[in-house]
């Protein structure tokens, strides 16, 4: 079971991992989640609340990806640039969706996604 989507709320959180498959494991092992693989760099997991997902790559400082929901993608990407967000990566399909990223005021990264 997985809550629904709310707009404008933390949806998914991803994690950069250096070994998917330990981390897997770590993860099954201590809290039971499980996975769904999207090829060999990308897993999404659940914890039977939320889903997020793990990414082959080094760590990031400062923290996980944070994933926002919201229906109009377009508008809020505006938003972001209008309220002084730097824009990481532009807007770009994914399974189930599209979505872009972006570093707030602080320098934290987040995404926002929508299903279309």
């Amino acid at each position: 079971m997985t809550c629904p989507p709310i707009e404008k709320t933390i949806n998914y959180i991803e994690f950069r991992v250096t070994d998917i498959a330990a981390t897997k494991q770590f993860f099954e092992r201590v809290f039971g989640w499980t996975y769904t693989d999207y090829g060999p760099d990308y897993c999404e997991f659940s914890d039977g609340h939320m889903k997020g997902g793990f990414e082959t790559g080094m760590p990031i400082p400062g923290g996980p990806l944070i994933v926002l929901y919201g229906t109009d993608l377009k508008g809020l990407h505006q938003s972001v640039i209008a309220a002084g967000g730097q824009i990481t990566k532009e807007v770009f399909d994914f399974p189930g969706g599209k979505r872009f990223e972006f570093k707030d005021l602080n320098g934290y990264d987040f995404a926002v996604w929508s299903e279309s």
